[in-house]
């Protein structure tokens, strides 16, 4: 992690542990802003399904997804990274927001908003996982990052990306399954 100075010389700015403090609190912020919108998102999946198959396989994902953003505080506490509040709330408002979208039903909800949902919840996952490999390359030479605790939300994250995935394609193919008729 480099800046170019005026003299256009690469420097390098450091905790002294390997990591620029302050391009990293932005980093992990912008991922808590994430993992605050997906924490919602599940949380809401997981309610509207619930009973349904949908509904008992998204309830433990939901909860590792919370259990995520928490474990993203601990670690950014452990590198003395401050929450940002604002940045907090955008991902809470915007993923209310993301809800005004257009599904093609006025008074009832869309079987495609399943899907919609599904797959956003796929894509912070990914990035979830994008952020955990970050943080583990990091740990070679942080020793404030614990290499095991990464590895395991990395794996988890995987996981959770496959079991996304098989409902996204299951709820796709009956939300835009075309009737005989």
């Amino acid at each position: 992690m480099s800046t170019l100075s005026h003299s256009g010389v690469a420097q390098r700015r450091s905790t002294g542990r390997g990591a620029d403090t302050k391009l990293l609190g932005i980093y992990l912020n912008d991922h808590l802003a994430g993992a605050t919108a997906g924490t919602e998102r599940a949380t809401r999946l997981a309610r509207t399904a619930r009973g349904s198959a949908l509904g008992r396989a998204i309830e433990p994902v939901a909860a590792e997804i919370a259990q995520d953003r928490k474990a993203l505080l601990d670690i950014m506490r452990d590198l003395g990274v401050p929450a940002r509040r604002y940045k907090v709330c955008a991902g809470w408002a915007g993923e209310k927001l993301g809800r005004l979208k257009p599904n093609g039903h006025l008074v009832r909800p869309s079987p495609l908003g399943t899907v919609l949902d599904l797959e956003a919840l796929r894509l912070g996952i990914e990035g979830k996982a994008a952020a955990w490999q970050t943080l583990r390359q990091l740990s070679a030479t942080d020793d404030r990052l614990d290499a095991a605790r990464l590895d395991t939300l990395l794996q988890r994250a995987q996981q959770q990306q496959e079991r996304i995935e098989e409902w996204r394609i299951r709820q796709a193919k009956e939300a835009l399954a075309t009737t005989a008729g």
